[in-house]
C-alpha cells in the first residue's frame, strides 16, 4: 500500500531539529502542507522557510487550535514529537518529573483530545507518536525519560485500540541511539548504550513513511529492538539481569 500525503495538513512539534525537523523535511517532500512548531522560534522558522511549510512556535501542549488556523481547518497528521530526554535517578526533582511528563505525555493527550472529536465525525486521521526504544525497554541513567516514554508509548497504543475501527492511523516510532542534540547530551550513558547504534534523523522518517505504507502501529528504526522487547515480555528477570549488567558497567566507566 503506497501513503500519499500530497496536500495533507501536517503539524510536526519540536521540528526545530533533529527527528522533528527530518520528520517536516519528509512530509514537505512529499507535498504536504507542513505546520513546524518548536518552542525555538528561529529553528521553527528556519525549518519552515526550507520546505515551504509554516512555522507555529510556541509550546507543543496548546498549538492545535493555531495549527488549524494555519492550514484551512484541517490536520490531516499530526506527529506528536516534542520531547524532554531528563536524566536521572528516583531522586531527581519534582520539577524535572513533572516537566517530562508535561512535555512527554500530557501534551500527546492534550493534542489528541483537541484533533479526536473532528477526526472520528470524519472517519480519518493520524497521530504518530515519537516514543523511543526507552518506551519499550528502558534506559539507564534515566529515570523520568524511561517512565514517561512508556507512558507515551501506553496512550499510543490505547488511541489505536481504542479508535482504529473508527479510521483512527496510530504509530509510535521506538528509535534506539538517533544523532541528534538529544544523544549528544545524554552523556556518558548514551554513549555506552545508544552511540554504538546510532542512525541519523532521516533514518526515522524513512522508517516511518515504510510504516505508513504496510499499516504498521509499531515503528522501529532499529530492527532489533524487536528482539530486546520479546526477551523482556517471554523472561524479564533474565532481561533485568542483562540490563542490570549495563548499568553496572556504566557505573564503572563514570
Amino acid at each position: 500500500m503506497v501513503v500519499s500525503v500530497r496536500g495533507a495538513g501536517v503539524v510536526v512539534t519540536g521540528a526545530g531539529g533533529g527527528i522533528g525537523a527530518a520528520l517536516a523535511r519528509r512530509f514537505g517532500a512529499e507535498g504536504a502542507r507542513v505546520v513546524v512548531n518548536d518552542l525555538d522560534a528561529g529553528k521553527a522558522e528556519a525549518v519552515a522557510r526550507e520546505i515551504g511549510g509554516i512555522a507555529l512556535p510556541g509550546d507543543a501542549s496548546g498549538i492545535v487550535d493555531a495549527a488549524l488556523d494555519a492550514l484551512d481547518g484541517t490536520v490531516d497528521v499530526y506527529c506528536a514529537n516534542a520531547g524532554l530526554g531528563s536524566g536521572g535517578s528516583e531522586a531527581a526533582g519534582e520539577e524535572v518529573w513533572a516537566a517530562a511528563w508535561d512535555v512527554n505525555v500530557m501534551a500527546h493527550v492534550r493534542a489528541a483530545r483537541a484533533l479526536l472529536p473532528g477526526w472520528l465525525e470524519r472517519g480519518s486521521g493520524r497521530f504518530v507518536s515519537t516514543v523511543s526504544a526507552a518506551g519499550l525497554l528502558t534506559m539507564i541513567g534515566a529515570a523520568p525519560y524511561s517512565v514517561t516514554k512508556h507512558g507515551a508509548h501506553a496512550f499510543a497504543e490505547w488511541l489505536s485500540l481504542t479508535y482504529r475501527h473508527r479510521g483512527l492511523k496510530v504509530h509510535a516510532i521506538c528509535p534506539q541511539g538517533v544523532r541528534t542534540d538529544m544523544l549528544a547530551a545524554a552523556g556518558s550513558a548514551g554513549d555506552l548504550v545508544l552511540k554504538p547504534t546510532a542512525i541519523e534523523p532521516r533514518d526515522v522518517a524513512d522508517a516511518l513513511f515504510k510504516g505508513m505504507a504496510e499499516d504498521r502501529f509499531l515503528i522501529l528504526p532499529h530492527p532489533e529492538v524487536a528482539a530486546y522487547h520479546r526477551a523482556r515480555a517471554a523472561d524479564p528477570d533474565r532481561w533485568l539481569g542483562g540490563m542490570n549488567h549495563l548499568q553496572r558497567t556504566w557505573e564503572a566507566r563514570r
